[in-house]
């Protein structure tokens, strides 16, 4: 009675419900809360309704990338691989890199859960450690890779690779491999697990094609491809 009465003169409850696990995991990963108490077959069904919510227009790009998203969630996807692997081709001003914030708070409730790499940076062979991490005994050995230690301390993450064409070759080779394999090992040895994150490149390349075929990539309204040509002029 009198530890009864303790506890509640205290307010203490001994119950540890779904809510108070959820908090925990939230802590320990990052993962949303409400990502973990809503159940994610609602949510995925309203996936178009709500990136349209911060995105006028590309109704066509954004279904794809619904539908892409749901195929991986329900489990038809190699369990390997990233959730998601998209590029996005198109002129400048379409909706790239606000699709990605979009897909970003949609996925994890948290727009910084974006993390964009201007891949322009990294053209010369010497730049790519900084991307993944400098091997023992070269400078900045400790401090990890731009890349790998952004998923290493934040799995669940929507990484964009902004201008991937301008990528070094060896940057290729090693997206090639969390493509397929979902994981990568960063300079000081250690497995990068990238099963939880999104990956994004944009590239400018073939927008004229694009712009013309209407078939592919994100595409400027005419009002918008007035104004652009205005611009030029």
């Amino acid at each position: 009675q009198k530890r009864d009465a303790w506890v509640a003169e205290h307010e203490l409850d001994e119950v540890v419900d779904s809510d108070d696990i959820a908090e925990v995991i939230h802590m320990w990963t990052g993962i949303p809360v409400s990502q973990m108490m809503e159940t994610e077959a609602e949510k995925l069904l309203n996936m178009e309704d709500r990136l349209h919510e911060h995105i006028i227009g590309q109704e066509e790009a954004i279904r794809a990338i619904s539908d892409a998203i749901r195929r991986g969630r329900s489990g038809l996807k190699d369990p390997r691989r990233p959730i998601g692997s998209f590029i996005f081709i198109g002129p400048s001003g379409v909706g790239k890199t606000e699709i990605a914030k979009a897909l970003a708070e949609f996925m994890f409730d948290d727009p910084d859960a974006l993390v964009r790499i201007d891949m322009s940076e990294y053209r010369e062979q010497h730049t790519v450690s900084r991307l993944f991490g400098a091997p023992p005994g070269y400078v900045g050995y400790e401090e990890g890779g731009q890349l790998t230690e952004a998923i290493r301390r934040r799995p669940y993450r929507v990484i964009l690779f902004d201008e991937i064409e301008k990528a070094h070759p060896e940057v290729w080779n090693a997206l090639l491999q969390i493509l397929d394999d979902g994981r990568l090992t960063d300079g000081q040895g250690r497995v990068v697990d990238f099963r939880n994150a999104v990956l994004i490149m944009t590239s400018n390349l073939g927008t004229e094609y694009v712009r013309h075929s209407g078939s592919l990539g994100f595409l400027l309204r005419e009002g918008d491809e007035e104004d652009r040509q205005a611009q030029e002029k």
